[in-house]
This record gives C-alpha cells, sequence and structure tokens, in this order.
C-alpha cells in the first residue's frame, strides 16, 4: 500500500467514526459500555467498526471490565457473519480508582452477560503468556484465522505479537492501547510500536481518544 491509500483509508477510519455518532441508538449502546472503560469512547466506537468489518476472529488482551470486549461482540453482532471472539484477562483487584472493582473478572462476565454477549464471547482468566492459555488460543484459532487484534494490558505488546503473530491475517486490524499515556507503559509500548512499523510489519492508520494506536498488521 502506497502514502495515499494509507492515507485515504484513515480518513475512511475517521469517516466511519463520525457515521457510527450520529447513530443515535447504536452510539448510545456503545456510550453505555464507555461508562466502565478506560479507553476513550472514540476507540470503543472503532472496535465496534472493526469486529464488524474484519474477516476472521477476534483476539483481545486485557478485556479489564469488557467495554472493548463488549464493543467488539456489538460489531461482530451486526456483522451478521459468526465471528470466533476470545479475550484474555488475568483479572483481580482495582482499588483507588473511579472503576474500582473487587473483583475485574467477575465484574468484565458480568458486563458481557449482560450484552447478551456471553454464547459470543470466550473469556480465558489468565495472562496471555501462561503456557495454558497460549495453548488454548492456538488450539481456537489456525493460522492466520485472526482478522482483528486488541492490546490493552502491560507494556510489552511485542511479547504478545511474537507469540501470536501467527494466527495475525495479512492486514489484520490492530488496536493498541498507550501508546500515548501518562503511565509508565507509554514509553515501551510506544518504542515497540515505532520498531516494528520501522520494520514494515504495521502499518499506523492514526491515533484516537488519549493516545490509543490504530493500525494494520503487515507481517
Amino acid at each position: 500500500m502506497n502514502s495515499g491509500d494509507q492515507a485515504a483509508e484513515a480518513f475512511e477510519l475517521m469517516q466511519r467514526l463520525i457515521e457510527v455518532r450520529y447513530d443515535k441508538p447504536l452510539h448510545h449502546q456503545i456510550m453505555k459500555a464507555a461508562d466502565y472503560s478506560m479507553l476513550s469512547e472514540d476507540v470503543l466506537v472503532l472496535i465496534y467498526h472493526m469486529a464488524k468489518v474484519c474477516d476472521g476472529g477476534i483476539l483481545e488482551i486485557g478485556s479489564f471490565l469488557g467495554a472493548s470486549t463488549v464493543a467488539a461482540g456489538m460489531g461482530a453482532r451486526a456483522s451478521g457473519r459468526k465471528k470466533k471472539i476470545i479475550s484474555i484477562e488475568p483479572g483481580g483487584a482495582l482499588k483507588d480508582h473511579k472503576l474500582a472493582t473487587k473483583n475485574i473478572f467477575k465484574d468484565l462476565t458480568k458486563h458481557v452477560a449482560r450484552a447478551g454477549l456471553e454464547n459470543a464471547v470466550t473469556l480465558l482468566n489468565g495472562s496471555s503468556f501462561d503456557d495454558q492459555v497460549i495453548a488454548t488460543v492456538k488450539n481456537e484459532f489456525a493460522p492466520g484465522e485472526v482478522g482483528f487484534f486488541i492490546f490493552d494490558a502491560d507494556a510489552n505488546v511485542r511479547r504478545d505479537i511474537d507469540c501470536y503473530r501467527d494466527l495475525f491475517a495479512d492486514g489484520c486490524w490492530m488496536v493498541i492501547d498507550d501508546y500515548i499515556s501518562a503511565t509508565s507503559k507509554a514509553g515501551p509500548t510506544r518504542e515497540q510500536v515505532d520498531e516494528l512499523t520501522a520494520q514494515g510489519q504495521l502499518r499506523p492508520l492514526g491515533f484516537y481518544g488519549w493516545g490509543t494506536w490504530v493500525g494494520r498488521w503487515l507481517g
């Protein structure tokens, strides 16, 4: 893809975002998920859109309370095609925060069920780099089957890309949070994403919300 095509695709994403904003019933549904999200509303809208248009399955690492999981599930459901969705979350508790919770995974499960997606999403309670989790994901997805990858975990996105890269389809949509951030995750995340971009493995298409990177996998 040349720079002109890349720019055209980036502008198309912006257009799709505006269209969903004007779709009041749909935007209202996504806004409900935004109530328990650390991602911005615009990022959730793009997750919905990418889940709707992607070919193949969806792999998410770092579901937290499930806002992005719900947005992806809604998009997949709106596509009218059956899409396998796996979301990985280690769980635990979060204190002293506006989204504080005693049990992250329990609340994640509740939010997914409340959206009517309990049978559409496979939730894995564990870390993305645990041997059992890796084996489960690779048993569910064939090589090249993942058309959309969402990462919102720690500061080591390269670790998980290297782990699951054989599952990514050519042109797999990617959303990577904390490329720009006030947290300590931003520096390592940006360095790893920039390195993969310089190597021609990632194609950037924009930054949304408070610093979420959006693009495609070239592999």
